[in-house]
């Protein structure tokens, strides 16, 4: 197999030199397979593209690809942003039908997040469209946006980000050891792909860095998620399948995926199904993880005009410390929506993009000190969650520094919680030896519950 080092083709790594030329060359040599070795150092660079069959990709301890940013280079390409197939821009990193590709080593990929989440940050305060040049161009490639739902990342101003590694229409690839930080968008995101095994790996952004979500699999089958250490600014591992009439038409799911010993700090969510649920999510197992500081635990969150059938779905062995809410089945999710019907509480019509979940078992469980609720579990009138199982799981509050029950999920239109508790609206659900410590009544009941023992 042939081997080639980055430096072999003219980088530097002094963390000063544009070394996009000397990723083009090493690239193209290799696009037929072969091992690139990157050499510690800070090699900056433009956005990457691989297309390449049996690459292997080395990072030695020290080595860091750190993107450059400036929007102007990250040209449009059609993809998937927040659910939708659109333009937008170039992800840092671009794995492209590709098959048999390994990235592992002990290196760093660094997306230089902090101007992309200072704009994003005044951009949502100030701007009401498309200002810069490249907001105008996608806002041209992408005509009707207007009326496209998002999850809140700058739809409306055509803002539409970067992730930092995007594995798209590709198969047979892995990634392992690395660290993946400072992500201007999603950080990992594949995309129509098949075959994937993500391992020891490191994903970092900070708290507050806007829509920074840790791993998102999207349209993808047989995908292992395993030894993940995953600390970011929104969701941490997420499932997701498209959004609405889009994500309808595309229908292509998610499925059969596997979540195991991976720890989740930090995050809005520990692992998480939706809320672009369209195509259907379903055959997901999440077993021996850790969810601690998440704002959630176990989250599934969809709501009309999502669309999608969320089924089998099995976790167990999960343990949560110092969540919200430890456990959350979200069907009024709010963010993003553009029609108030989403959250009415009336038994609508069902259609295309009617969201339903149904086949979910969470077994053998532990939260300790959640701070807002025990559990949201909340269906809709015509779609109401059907065969919940909670068996062998235990959830204790908090002692200290409680928040409001409202903050337990971001939901629209629902009433106001009464109760610690886990709560329970438009559910059936067979519940079996689970303790909630420290609250005055284990169950909310609210309107349509079907319970069973």
């Amino acid at each position: 197999m042939r081997e080639y080092t980055l430096k072999s083709f003219g980088a530097v790594g002094n963390g000063q030199q544009n070394e996009s030329e000397a990723f083009a060359k090493a690239l193209a040599a290799l696009s037929d397979g072969g091992v690139l070795h990157i050499e510690e150092g800070t090699y900056l660079t433009g956005p990457l593209h691989i297309q390449a069959k049996g690459l292997v990709l080395e990072l030695d301890r020290g080595a860091v690809i750190q993107f450059i940013a400036d929007e102007n280079l990250y040209t449009p390409v059609y993809s998937r942003w927040e659910g939708v197939n659109c333009y937008c821009m170039h992800p840092c990193l671009l794995i492209e039908n590709s098959d048999g590709l390994i990235v592992r080593g002990e290196g760093i990929i660094d997306g230089n997040g902090q101007w992309w989440w200072d704009t994003a940050h005044k951009k949502r305060t100030t701007q009401k469209g498309p200002v810069s040049a490249m907001e105008n161009e996608l806002s041209r490639l992408n005509p009707g946006y207007e009326r496209q739902s998002g999850g809140g990342g700058g739809r409306q101003s055509q803002f539409l980000r970067p992730p930092l590694v995007q594995i798209l229409n590709s198969n047979n690839v892995k990634l392992e050891g690395l660290t993946l930080q400072n992500s201007p968008f999603w950080t990992l995101h594949p995309l129509y792909s098949t075959n994937l095994i993500f391992m020891d790996l490191k994903v970092l952004n900070p708290k507050d860095a806007p829509n920074t979500d840790g791993i998102d699999v999207d349209s993808c089958r047989f995908v292992t998620i395993k030894k993940c250490l995953v600390d970011v600014g929104d969701d941490g591992i997420a499932l997701k399948s498209g959004s609405g009439p889009d994500g309808v038409a595309t229908n292509k799911p998610t499925t059969d995926i596997l979540i195991e010993e991976c720890t989740v700090k930090s995050a809005h969510g520990g692992a998480v199904i939706g809320s672009e649920t369209a195509a259907g999510i379903r055959d997901v197992r999440v077993h021996d993880c850790l969810f601690d500081g998440t704002d959630r635990g176990i989250r599934i969150k969809t709501r009309r005009g999502r669309g999608g059938a969320i089924s089998n779905l099995h976790f167990s062995s999960v343990r949560m410390k110092n969540n919200l809410c430890p456990l959350t089945l979200n069907m009024y999710y709010r963010c993003g929506s553009l029609d108030p019907q989403d959250f009415s509480l009336e038994k609508l019509s069902i259609t295309d993009t009617t969201p339903s979940i149904e086949g979910v078992t969470i077994e053998d469980c532990y939260s300790e000190d959640f701070t807002s609720s025990a559990a949201f579990i909340v269906g809709l009138p015509e779609s109401p969650i059907r065969d919940l199982v909670i068996r062998n799981c235990t959830f204790t509050v908090a002692k200290t520094g409680l928040t409001p029950v409202d903050e337990s999920e971001m939901y629209e239109g629902l009433p106001e919680p009464q109760g610690r508790g886990i709560r329970l609206r438009n559910v059936q659900l067979s519940i079996q030896d689970v303790q909630v410590e420290g609250v005055e009544s284990a169950l909310v009941v609210e309107d349509g519950v079907e319970l069973h023992s």
